[in-house]
């Protein structure tokens, strides 16, 4: 599931983090300054450095004050042609080719099919538009230098910081026109996957006169749905001909039987289409706490032995329980009653029926008066979705009816109580397991911003290529632009490696447990061999935190999960994306206009 936690709004970091940008870019300039001035004393002795060093910094505050727009549209414009003539189109072509032969290996009975398909189309998109702009922002210049067609720009009246401007800008446009042409085929694509129905028998539904689903009338018969995509649903039809189609594989159907059909009890029916599956949630999520098997608070439930402790476990068959509080429930917010949804997992001692699940329990409860009543007993399966809705109007176990925000909702808090009812059977709970299900928003837009991620992170890829090719051979620059890719992909990595969070030590401590077999927990024998290794690793991780900052977390621009698990991409999320993505892109911009600049000096 995908972590939701607010973000701080856009508003109120955008002051501090602009100060903390602008001290950063002061201090790289100092230091860049005495570096250049050191490198030219090295040659023309320190006063004609100095004068050197200066003459070009005051010349590019210039040129960047004076940029073009005509000049930077028509070198765009340039670079996009280019871009056509090496046959950048056969990216799309590709990824055509990828979503027809994409029935061979995605799985059609997967559990959670949208997600299967999501994640698909939006990791694909993210490989190929990448490796293009790569291929593109690396080689485009240095082949142009090597082969001195640049001379034929620079006779112009063009600025070096217009070059690269418009290089980035071309490439930018191509990248971005790829993109939504992939991003329309994506939609489409994925729609077209999800969209199935159900045949219903009516003449096979059998009699059912026990309660189903915590309501007071009973169903009159029940059956289940034909196969479609891998998967079945079960099926309750009241008697006046009201139906209900449960959730499998993270979705349900609406269903519709005429009285004619229901009369004559025979002939087939089929459902509407695919519901819950290509949505995006907006949830709210409340406050856990832990019940012991009798009946006391606890810190956190039963340890079963998974070495992942995200989760906790609530004993089945006793009194132990996972509540949640929530806060700012009112009856203006949820004027038809708390939609919730559980994602939960499940631990069997023993296997069971794995086709029905493992029952549990759904309550409601009154922080302050005690107040409990059981909504619903249903059956929990492993990871999978599952959507409850808690009525207005309840019932307890000695038939008093009470009022959801009446009775249960005190000051605009509520509980809800999950209890595992099979013995020996457990539940696995987090946090972000149960939430409230506020609202849903556009899937579509929602769709849209995961690929805003992906041209964010292109965008990054063209300007760093660009700067690397201003001053780097064409392999070299890519070389140089990949590892920036690959550090910013696994920057908390390098992060927790930096700051000494990292199991088993730093480089060369790790390398040294490699050698000697050592465990990874256990200190190594104090010597002196070990100091020096410990010494070293701070001077590494000193380097290593520099790297950090310099290079973008690319995994920060990945909002492939928040679309694949259904959750709305918070607007804050989108714009701090933007906002880092421009952050990087001008200093990479000003620094591969100084090194265009200072190899057209030398040449």
């Amino acid at each position: 599931m995908v972590d939701e936690t607010p973000l701080i709004g856009f508003g109120d970091w955008i002051g501090p983090a602009l100060w903390a940008w602008l001290a950063t870019i002061g201090l790289f300039v100092v230091v860049a300054l005495v570096v250049c001035w050191i490198t030219s004393a090295m040659r023309y002795g320190p006063l004609a450095g100095a004068r050197t060093v200066i003459g070009v910094f005051f010349d590019g505050l210039k040129d960047l004050a004076l940029l073009s727009p005509r000049r930077i549209r028509a070198l765009a414009w340039l670079a996009v042609k280019e871009s056509i003539r090496r046959r950048t189109l056969a990216v799309f072509a590709l990824f055509l080719v990828l979503l027809l032969f994409a029935g061979w290996f995605l799985d059609p009975e997967s559990v959670n099919r949208s997600r299967l398909y999501i994640s698909f189309v939006l990791t694909a998109t993210s490989y190929l538009v990448l490796l293009l702009a790569l291929f593109l922002s690396v080689l485009s210049l240095p082949a142009d230098i090597k082969n001195r067609t640049i001379h034929t720009i620079m006779t112009k009246p063009v600025r070096p910081a217009e070059i690269v401007f418009g290089r980035i800008l071309g490439f930018v446009l191509i990248g971005t026109a790829l993109l939504v042409m992939m991003g329309a085929v994506s939609y489409v694509f994925v729609r077209r996957g999800m969209s199935h129905t159900h045949r219903v028998e009516i003449a096979r539904m059998q009699e059912d006169d026990s309660a189903s689903g915590g309501k007071s009338a009973p169903q009159a018969w029940k059956g289940r749905t034909g196969p479609a995509q891998g998967h079945r649903h079960d099926v309750y039809l009241d008697a006046s001909g009201r139906a209900r189609v449960e959730a499998e594989n993270n979705h349900w159907h609406a269903l519709t039987v005429t009285p004619e059909l229901l009369a004559d009890k025979k002939g087939a029916t089929e459902t509407g289409p695919p519901q819950g599956m290509l949505v995006a949630r907006l949830p709210v999520y409340g406050k856990l706490r832990f019940v012991d098997r009798s009946g006391k608070p606890a810190a956190k439930g039963v340890n079963v032995g998974d070495e992942w402790t995200y989760r906790s476990y609530v004993e089945g068959g006793t009194l132990a329980a996972a509540v949640w509080t929530f806060g700012n429930v009112t009856e203006a917010e949820y004027p038809h009653g708390l939609p919730v949804e559980l994602n939960l997992g499940v631990f069997r001692t023993h296997k069971g029926d794995i086709e029905k699940g493992v029952p549990g329990s759904l309550s409601v409860r009154n922080p302050r008066t005690g107040l409990r009543v059981e909504v619903r007993i249903f059956p929990a399966k492993e990871f999978v979705t599952d959507v409850q809705l808690i009525p207005r109007q309840l019932q307890t176990s000695d038939g008093r009816h009470v009022d959801l925000f009446g009775d249960l909702v005190s000051d605009g808090q509520v509980e809800i109580w999950l209890r595992c009812l099979a013995p020996a059977q457990y539940f696995g709970a987090a946090q972000r397991d149960v939430y409230l299900r506020a609202r849903d928003t556009s899937f579509a837009v929602n769709f849209a911003k995961g690929y805003v991620g992906i041209w964010l992170q292109m965008v990054l890829i063209v300007g760093f290529g660009v700067m690397f090719s201003t001053f780097l051979s064409g392999p070299v620059a890519m070389i140089a632009t990949l590892g920036v890719l690959v550090i910013g992909f696994f920057s908390g990595f390098v992060t927790d490696l930096a700051t000494g969070k990292n199991i088993g030590g730093g480089p060369l401590e790790s390398a040294i447990r490699l050698v000697t077999q050592e465990n990874v927990i256990t200190e190594l024998e104090p010597g002196l061999q070990t100091t020096a290794a410990k010494m070293a690793d701070k001077v590494f991780e000193q380097l290593l935190k520099g790297v950090a900052a310099s290079v973008p977390s690319f995994s920060d621009f990945n909002y492939a999960d928040f679309v694949a698990d259904g959750f709305y991409i918070p607007r804050d999320r989108v714009l701090t994306g933007l906002a880092t993505m421009l952050a990087f892109l001008l200093p990479v911009f000003v620094v591969g206009y100084f090194f265009l600049k200072t190899r057209e000096v030398a040449r």
